[in-house]
């Protein structure tokens, strides 16, 4: 399993892999303090060119593929994912570092760049393992990832240490290769209807 930058596209996004023809507009959709609120770092402001530098560390150093989120039906960059951590003797790798600015929350924007992720994941990577995890306080996001028809498995505590010195209990959540075929069902039905909403 070799986890390498690729354009993913479908059901109305785009995931670009992350470059520097990026930073602007997504220093723009970065600019919200309620993106931030359960991050590790703050991105926005004098923190935007920090969180950059870092994603392509992390991408040139292979530890790390981070993307843009693109919305194709207007042409914006509304936010930022990744594959983080692959362990290919295992087969196994995390998406996450996910922020959208707020005008998609709640929108098929999230559903449709996990649905490529995954796609992705388990039909070329051929994974054993996806994970997901998430701030324990972020109850926004669990209930993103919960319906997406992960298992939630349970809380790593005092996982993290982020944005002011305090120390983070994850929620962590999976899907494996003998869940995707269900959850690519049920992700199917969700976008089916998204679109005829």
């Amino acid at each position: 399993m070799i986890v390498a930058p690729v354009v993913l596209s479908g059901h109305q996004v785009q995931l670009e892999p992350l470059g520097e023809p990026h930073r602007e507009a997504l220093r723009a959709a970065a600019d919200d303090e309620r993106i931030w609120r359960h991050t590790v770092m703050v991105a926005r402001g004098d923190g935007f060119d920090r969180w950059f530098a870092a994603a392509l560390a992390r991408r040139d150093a292979g530890t790390e593929v981070p993307f843009a989120v693109r919305t194709l039906g207007d042409d914006q960059l509304v936010g930022s994912t990744r594959y983080l951590d692959p362990v290919p003797h295992h087969r196994r790798v995390e998406i996450g570092a996910t922020w959208y600015r707020p005008g998609v929350w709640g929108t098929r924007v999230n559903l449709a760049c996990k649905h490529l992720l995954l796609c992705h994941a388990f039909e070329v990577l051929a994974a054993n393992r996806v994970e997901l995890c998430t701030d324990v306080q972020n109850e926004r996001s669990q209930a993103a990832i919960a319906k997406l028809g992960a298992v939630r498995e349970g809380v790593l505590r005092s996982h993290m240490v982020v944005q002011g010195g305090r120390v983070r209990d994850s929620a962590l959540f999976s899907i494996v290769a003998t869940d995707w075929p269900r959850v690519k069902r049920h992700l199917d039905d969700l976008l089916a209807r998204e679109l005829t909403a």
